[in-house]
């Protein structure tokens, strides 16, 4: 462990602070801009509750009058967010796990190579396959569908979830694999008794980024849907009316879509940071 001393230790200390300001202040801004009066949403100078404005639940009461509509959408954020997460850690855990331990050849392409066209795919603006995957998705009759949206945030999310498992099986020592199989394990016993287990760091903070990502998503989530399966993003958005943004509104709906993925992250945070710090050993 680094120990820093005298006027590094204090200059490390101010980073942090004013990092810590940058990162909290736009949530203490979005929670108390949620309780203000709409008087003083516009009023320049209104930051602290209690001193320079009185704390209201109107803009709630006023948000949440379409209770249907908040609920539908954080179900379809839940519901998708977690179901292609989910899938998307299991096949990119798999495919992490080939490329780790097994030579692929394609053409002048190794195994890292192929690792690493993965990840830059996950580069490619989702703009550019709207148009086709929109007609596919049409004619197949999944669009404004949960299921549409979730194969839409697999495959946008796959590569990073197969790019960032193979570098974390690259840091489990393959001699325990090789113990296994010479114990009479097969190649599937190897993969779900030690390579899961050891790996479930990795696991975990995969499962979180593809998360947040589908948690997040805007776009798919604007033209692929319209009213049954649109997501919290959109319910955020759609606070922007003619006359103008609805501050108080957004505030709350945007309170209300980063309130799981702050609980999720305080709980798994250490999990988060571990699988990443790990897979990025090298």
């Amino acid at each position: 462990m680094i120990r820093l001393h005298g006027a590094k230790r204090w200059a490390v200390l101010a980073i942090l602070v004013v990092w810590l300001i940058i990162v909290v202040f736009p949530l203490f801004w979005m929670v108390t801009t949620s309780i203000k009066p709409q008087a003083d949403v516009y009023r320049g100078g209104a930051i602290l509750p209690w001193i320079d404005f009185t704390p209201t639940l109107d803009a709630w009461i006023r948000a949440l009058l379409d209770r249907a509509r908040t609920v539908r959408s954080l179900t379809n954020s839940a519901v998708v967010g977690l179901g292609s997460a989910a899938v998307t850690t299991l096949i990119g855990g798999m495919a992490g796990y080939a490329l780790s331990r097994y030579q692929f050849r394609f053409g002048f392409m190794r195994n890292r190579d192929i690792a690493f066209w993965l990840l830059s795919n996950r580069i490619l603006p989702p703009v550019v396959l709207v148009l086709p995957l929109f007609i596919m998705f049409r004619t197949i009759g999944i669009v404004d569908s949960r299921l549409g949206l979730g194969v839409l945030y697999v495959m946008f999310n796959l590569p990073i979830a197969a790019w960032l498992m193979h570098e974390y099986f690259k840091q489990i020592p393959f001699d325990l694999e090789e113990a296994a199989m010479v114990d009479g394990a097969g190649h599937l016993q190897v993969f779900t008794r030690i390579a899961l287990p050891l790996a479930k760091p990795g696991i975990i903070a995969t499962f979180l980024v593809c998360l947040m990502f589908a948690w997040n998503e805007f776009i798919y989530a604007l033209i692929f849907t319209f009213t049954r399966a649109q997501t919290m993003p959109l319910l955020v958005a759609g606070q922007a009316t003619q006359h103008g943004p609805q501050w108080e509104a957004i505030a709350v709906m945007a309170t209300i879509t980063i309130a799981p993925l702050v609980v999720i992250t305080a709980l798994l945070g250490n999990r988060l940071i571990e699988g990443l710090v790990t897979g990025w050993g090298d």
